[in-house]
């Protein structure tokens, strides 16, 4: 559901030895936010209705202050400068980039007219199959970065492979989500609030990703290494605090439509779960048959499969609201991130002598 000294080893550049018991047991908190959201939209409603009030130009305050905790110590772990990196390798960077730019995002659009548009519209609000579709193509439009780093890690992953491709992903993103989003969202007859998606990418990429990166130089200087892992120690909690406070908040606006139709969910996780396993089968097999390594093929593979939610739950809100199906579809999208892309991993971990049997 992210520049001045570099690491001097490779297993530095990552920060992870392992997922920590908020990343391990992430959907059981989602979970417990879901209850705790619905319970406080229903025994107390003004306060939600306060909270959902607490307006500047379309853009909720909290929520805002929220997603901001979210990103920013994600992003603050990245160091742009890993960017240098990129050609060494060249066709793992090559396989993710045409997965995560050309096929995720127009696959996503097909899987969510398929099941959401035609195969399951009788069983869904008709008033939020469009807004649905749009939460579904929020989600597939933003590659992951933050749990990126723990995928890879336990794949035993290139370090360097999985930070620059991650970098060059954020890179891209600045200039690339907002058009193809808003491409994608008229090809599925959605009307586009451009000016409220642009505001989205700058409040939620562009401003974050120059106040972390200004964070992580201050802390390269101040002390090095040491002071960035110390920094991220505490603030990696926070982001995710802040995802479980974003989560409640969510959930009390659209509680009582999921204790109406609980089915919702259900439905909604078919089209991600479909997409996740066949984009990282895809990538898989396609830096395979390049004859990539297996250290650069499961991060490669991985980066594609999942996504960066924060993003996409931040811009369903900003574009379409708290109460609305594109803020639930994304919603979705982190009840099932770890689970999903931990079964992933198992895979590929499995898989990996067939997979080196066929690069001799």
């Amino acid at each position: 559901m992210t520049a001045a000294q570099a690491p001097s080893t490779p297993e530095a550049s990552t920060n992870v030895t392992g997922m920590s018991m908020f990343e391990r047991y992430l959907t059981v908190w989602v979970a417990a936010c879901i209850v705790v959201g619905i319970g406080l939209g229903h025994f107390v409603p003004g306060v939600a209705q306060t909270l959902g009030e607490l307006e500047v130009a379309q853009v909720n305050l909290p929520v805002a202050g929220l997603i901001w905790l979210m990103i920013i110590p994600m992003l603050v772990k990245i160091d742009f400068a890993a960017l240098s990196q990129v050609r060494q390798h060249w066709r793992g960077i090559g396989i993710t980039l045409l997965v995560n730019w050309a096929v995720k995002p127009f696959s996503m659009a097909f899987l969510g007219w398929l099941f959401i548009g035609v195969l399951f519209r009788d069983w869904l609000p008709a008033e939020q199959i469009d807004s649905y579709l749009a939460g579904l193509i929020l989600l597939a439009a933003a590659p992951c970065t933050a749990m990126v780093f723990v995928w890879s890690n336990l794949t035993k992953g290139e370090p360097h492979f999985t930070l620059s491709q991650v970098a060059l992903n954020d890179v891209i993103m600045v200039f690339a989500f907002a058009p193809l989003v808003g491409l994608l969202l008229g090809l599925a007859s959605i009307t586009v609030p451009w000016d409220t998606l642009l505001l989205s990418v700058g409040l939620y990429i562009m401003v974050p990703v120059l106040l972390a990166q200004w964070i992580r130089r201050k802390l390269l200087a101040r002390g090095g290494q040491a002071s960035l892992d110390s920094a991220l120690a505490v603030l990696q909690p926070l982001s995710i605090v802040a995802l479980l406070a974003t989560l409640v908040l969510l959930f009390a606006f659209q509680g009582e439509q999921i204790v109406r139709q609980p089915l919702v969910i259900a439905l909604l996780a078919v089209p991600i779960l479909i997409q996740v396993y066949f984009i990282a089968g895809l990538a898989y097999g396609l830096n395979r048959w390049s004859g990539e390594a297996h250290c650069v093929a499961a991060p490669s593979a991985l980066i594609g499969a999942s996504n960066f939610f924060e993003l996409a739950v931040a811009t369903a809100i900003v574009l379409f609201g708290l109460e609305s199906g594109a803020a639930l579809a994304t919603v979705v999208g982190v009840l099932i991130e770890v689970p999903v892309m931990l079964s992933v991993v198992r895979i590929f971990n499995a898989t990996k002598p067939w997979y080196e049997r066929g690069l001799i």
